[in-house]
Protein backbone atom coordinates (compact mmCIF):
# COMPACT_ATOMS: atom_id res chain seq x y z
CA UNK A 1 0.00 0.00 0.00
CA UNK A 2 1.11 3.53 -0.90
CA UNK A 3 -0.25 6.72 0.55
CA UNK A 4 -0.30 10.08 -0.72
CA UNK A 5 -0.68 13.76 0.29
CA UNK A 6 -0.59 16.78 -1.91
CA UNK A 7 0.28 20.04 -0.79
CA UNK A 8 1.16 23.74 -2.12
CA UNK A 9 -2.20 24.37 -3.69
CA UNK A 10 -3.70 27.62 -3.61
CA UNK A 11 -5.19 30.50 -5.13
CA UNK A 12 -2.68 32.40 -7.36
CA UNK A 13 -3.22 35.76 -10.42
CA UNK A 14 -2.83 34.45 -13.89
CA UNK A 15 0.94 34.37 -14.98
CA UNK A 16 2.10 33.43 -11.74
CA UNK A 17 3.82 30.32 -10.29
CA UNK A 18 2.83 27.37 -7.93
CA UNK A 19 4.95 24.60 -6.66
CA UNK A 20 2.81 21.18 -6.11
CA UNK A 21 4.56 18.20 -3.83
CA UNK A 22 3.43 14.62 -2.93
CA UNK A 23 5.19 12.73 -0.40
CA UNK A 24 4.57 9.32 -0.73
CA UNK A 25 4.79 7.00 2.63
CA UNK A 26 4.30 2.62 2.84
CA UNK A 27 5.70 0.67 0.10
CA UNK A 28 7.65 3.55 -2.05
CA UNK A 29 10.02 1.33 -3.33
CA UNK A 30 7.61 -0.35 -5.42
CA UNK A 31 6.33 2.69 -7.35
CA UNK A 32 7.26 3.12 -10.73
CA UNK A 33 5.43 5.64 -12.00
CA UNK A 34 4.21 8.83 -10.58
CA UNK A 35 1.88 11.36 -12.40
CA UNK A 36 0.21 14.76 -11.37
CA UNK A 37 -3.44 14.60 -13.01
CA UNK A 38 -6.34 17.71 -13.02
CA UNK A 39 -10.23 17.78 -12.87
CA UNK A 40 -11.99 21.03 -13.34
CA UNK A 41 -15.57 21.70 -12.35
CA UNK A 42 -17.99 19.42 -14.85
CA UNK A 43 -14.73 18.30 -16.80
CA UNK A 44 -13.05 14.80 -16.79
CA UNK A 45 -9.98 13.65 -14.58
CA UNK A 46 -6.88 14.57 -17.26
CA UNK A 47 -3.49 13.88 -17.56
CA UNK A 48 -1.26 16.74 -16.38
CA UNK A 49 2.70 14.98 -16.30
CA UNK A 50 4.35 12.19 -15.47
CA UNK A 51 7.71 10.31 -14.85
CA UNK A 52 9.10 7.29 -14.32
CA UNK A 53 11.28 5.63 -11.83
CA UNK A 54 14.42 5.90 -14.38
CA UNK A 55 13.17 9.81 -14.79
CA UNK A 56 11.07 9.87 -18.35
CA UNK A 57 8.78 11.96 -18.48
CA UNK A 58 5.31 12.97 -20.35
CA UNK A 59 3.77 16.08 -20.39
CA UNK A 60 0.39 17.34 -21.53
CA UNK A 61 0.15 19.60 -24.50
CA UNK A 62 -1.39 22.05 -22.67
CA UNK A 63 1.02 22.88 -19.89
CA UNK A 64 4.57 21.90 -22.00
CA UNK A 65 6.88 24.60 -21.59
CA UNK A 66 5.10 25.93 -18.63
CA UNK A 67 4.89 23.15 -15.96
CA UNK A 68 8.09 20.79 -14.76
CA UNK A 69 8.02 17.39 -13.08
CA UNK A 70 10.29 16.25 -10.98
CA UNK A 71 11.29 13.43 -8.09
CA UNK A 72 13.63 13.08 -5.16
CA UNK A 73 16.88 11.55 -6.60
CA UNK A 74 19.07 11.32 -3.64
CA UNK A 75 17.27 9.35 -1.99
CA UNK A 76 16.41 6.93 -5.12
CA UNK A 77 12.76 6.85 -4.25
CA UNK A 78 9.83 9.00 -6.45
CA UNK A 79 8.84 11.03 -3.09
CA UNK A 80 8.34 13.73 -2.51
CA UNK A 81 7.08 14.46 -6.27
CA UNK A 82 6.59 18.08 -7.60
CA UNK A 83 5.38 19.92 -9.96
CA UNK A 84 6.60 23.24 -10.75
CA UNK A 85 3.58 25.98 -12.33
CA UNK A 86 5.10 28.35 -14.30
CA UNK A 87 2.86 30.96 -16.49
CA UNK A 88 -0.34 30.04 -15.10
CA UNK A 89 -3.85 30.33 -16.53
CA UNK A 90 -6.96 30.37 -15.92
CA UNK A 91 -8.21 26.90 -17.35
CA UNK A 92 -5.53 25.64 -15.03
CA UNK A 93 -8.00 25.97 -12.08
CA UNK A 94 -8.80 22.59 -11.00
CA UNK A 95 -7.96 20.26 -8.34
CA UNK A 96 -4.57 18.31 -8.76
CA UNK A 97 -4.40 15.20 -7.89
CA UNK A 98 -0.86 12.62 -7.30
CA UNK A 99 -0.74 9.49 -9.12
CA UNK A 100 1.35 6.74 -7.84
CA UNK A 101 1.57 3.37 -10.05
CA UNK A 102 3.35 0.37 -8.37
CA UNK A 103 5.55 -2.25 -10.48
CA UNK A 104 2.67 -4.66 -9.61
CA UNK A 105 0.12 -2.40 -11.54
CA UNK A 106 -2.08 -1.39 -8.56
CA UNK A 107 -2.96 2.83 -8.72
CA UNK A 108 -3.11 4.85 -5.70
CA UNK A 109 -4.59 8.24 -5.62
CA UNK A 110 -3.98 11.13 -3.25
CA UNK A 111 -7.24 13.39 -2.03
CA UNK A 112 -5.86 16.16 -4.33
CA UNK A 113 -5.67 19.84 -4.18
CA UNK A 114 -6.96 23.13 -5.15
CA UNK A 115 -5.25 25.28 -7.58
CA UNK A 116 -7.23 28.30 -8.80
CA UNK A 117 -5.72 30.54 -11.32
CA UNK A 118 -7.83 34.19 -11.60
CA UNK A 119 -7.70 36.71 -14.63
Amino acid sequence: QVQLVESGGGLVQAGGSLKLSCAASGDIFSINTMGWYRQAPGKQRELVATITRGGSTNYADAVKGRFTISRDNAKNTMSPLSLQMNSLKPEDTAVYYCNAILLRGLIHWGQGTQVTVSS
